[in-house]
């Protein structure tokens, strides 16, 4: 074995494991408010920066650029310190990636309760900030590819190549879709408009979801799965094919989101096919995940980690065939706007992006903080009950909601004149949001098990202290 002096950088992996869970209950909390707005109207009413409006923006971007990118961040930058077996490029340039993201995320906390956004999904944050994450995403960029570089072992592990590919595919979308001109500080114009404006925009919303929300956290997948069930990934070579199949087919399927609107028709069919495509390499990443486990399915009595992980990939089955399935231009005639769409997004965030990280965190953090364990294996399967219960309330309720909507709003008596007005299809979904919310008050009070969880377990550290590298074989050093 070749051994070599030094330690890896473990604090900006600490900071931001602490931020993903700080972050989560910041995000999950407005998700709360703005369910319980959706039950009781007129909660906030008279407080503008409190209105439905201004929260649905301030909640999505927390749940996913703050929650999931904290994770993201922390993941990312232990895997490819432990996988290359070197320390992060740059302790400087991980500082300025740790505090350069958190500085994005108070920057969307004030300007979009102040109602300050170009109205665009998921890049709703004005010009100056915009600028802010891309000079952080290329410092980010650098710090993990010139980690890559710098490695002492010849192999780049299959969920190194996931990150890679989450990152240079983030800052192309990020860059293309947020071209504005600036009228002011607080104030721009895109550079697209109409159909074109709308094709960009969706091209980037929906591969914000298959990069961001998929391609990185597979990448957490790949490792954490074999590392916590402690067996090698069930089929290395089903990693490589998944990796490839994915990249390549899910940039073309964003036109699914504009089915039935002024697109033209060869684009939205583009959509739906390549979507369709979507479900064989999406499945079999799953599969591979859940395989891992052959010969130690035991091991799920006893560990709620592995719980965790699991069971957020069954999620991401679930979510990534009901995907394709709705894109389906005669499935998405009955689903389009109804909470259908709502309970298919969630299925995704809070059960396979939410649980990956949750499970990733737990497993992360003991290990970081000089522990076996965390301070509570206990509160680890109690907020495991507590999360799964509550996706399943959530997804169910918009499940049966959005499918009652649809039905509703296209049922036409003899004469063509429709059976329902709007508002008696509102008065049938009412019951669900009260549902909805149970759900996510379920969901968030896991969070602050979490919280709890991770505060003792600090407490109880004697020491936290960076660990140093592991020796490399020498069959597989670098030359």
């Amino acid at each position: 074995m070749q051994s070599v002096q030094g330690t890896y950088n473990d604090k900006v992996v600490r900071q931001f494991a602490v931020m993903t869970v700080v972050w989560g209950i910041v995000g999950m909390l407005v998700g709360v408010i703005i369910a319980a707005q959706l039950y009781w109207p007129t909660l906030g009413e008279g407080i503008p920066w409190l209105s439905y409006g201004r929260l649905r923006p301030l909640h999505t971007n927390a749940v996913i650029f703050a929650f999931g990118g904290s994770a993201l961040f922390a993941t990312s930058l232990h895997v490819v310190q432990r996988t290359c077996h070197v320390r992060l490029l740059s302790d400087k340039l991980a500082a300025f990636v740790f505090w350069g993201w958190q500085a994005v995320i108070v920057s969307a906390a004030i300007t979009l309760p102040l109602g300050i956004t170009q109205s665009k999904e998921y890049a709703e944050l004005e010009w100056p900030i915009d600028i802010l994450i891309a000079v952080v995403w290329v410092a980010y960029a650098v710090l993990f590819l010139g980690t890559i570089a710098k490695r002492r072992v010849k192999h780049i592990y299959v969920a190194n190549w996931f990150y890679a590919a989450f990152i240079l595919a983030i800052a192309l979308l990020h860059i293309v879709n947020n071209i504005s001109i600036p009228a002011g500080l607080t104030k721009s114009y895109p550079v697209y408009s109409g159909a074109v404006d709308a094709m960009v925009q969706w091209w980037y919303g929906h591969n914000a979801v298959g990069f961001y929300l998929t391609a990185g956290f597979l990448g957490m997948m790949y490792y954490f799965v074999p590392k916590q069930a402690g067996r090698p990934i069930y089929s290395y070579r089903l990693s490589i094919v998944h990796f490839w199949a994915l990249i390549a087919v899910y940039m073309w399927a964003g036109p699914h989101h504009l089915l039935y609107t002024s697109l033209p028709d060869w684009a939205q069919s583009l959509g739906m096919v390549f979507s369709l495509i979507l479900l064989a390499p999406s499945w079999g990443g799953a599969i591979n995940g859940i395989m891992t486990l052959s010969g130690v399915w035991y091991k799920l009595r006893t560990d709620p980690i592995l719980k965790f992980l699991i069971v957020s990939l069954s999620f991401y089955m679930i979510a990534t065939f009901e995907g394709p399935m709705m894109s389906i231009k005669t499935v998405n005639s009955l689903s389009h706007y109804t909470d259908w769409t709502v309970g298919h997004v969630h299925a995704g965030a809070l059960g396979w992006v939410a649980m990956i990280s949750i499970g990733a965190i737990y497993a992360l953090m003991p290990k970081l903080l000089g522990r076996e364990s965390m301070f509570s294996t206990k509160a680890i399967d109690v907020h495991f009950w507590m999360h799964t219960i509550g996706v399943v309330f959530y997804i169910a309720s918009m499940w049966i909601a959005g499918v009652m909507q649809g039905l509703m709003w296209r049922a036409t008596n003899d004469d063509g004149t429709l059976t329902y007005s709007f508002v008696e299809s509102l008065i049938f979904t009412y019951p669900y949001y009260l549902i909805r919310l149970l759900g996510g008050v379920l969901v968030l009070s896991g969070m602050f098990v979490m919280a709890w969880n991770l505060m003792r377990t600090y407490g109880a550290a004697k020491t936290i202290a960076e660990q140093p590298l592991l020796p490399v074989d020498p069959s597989q050093a670098r030359a």
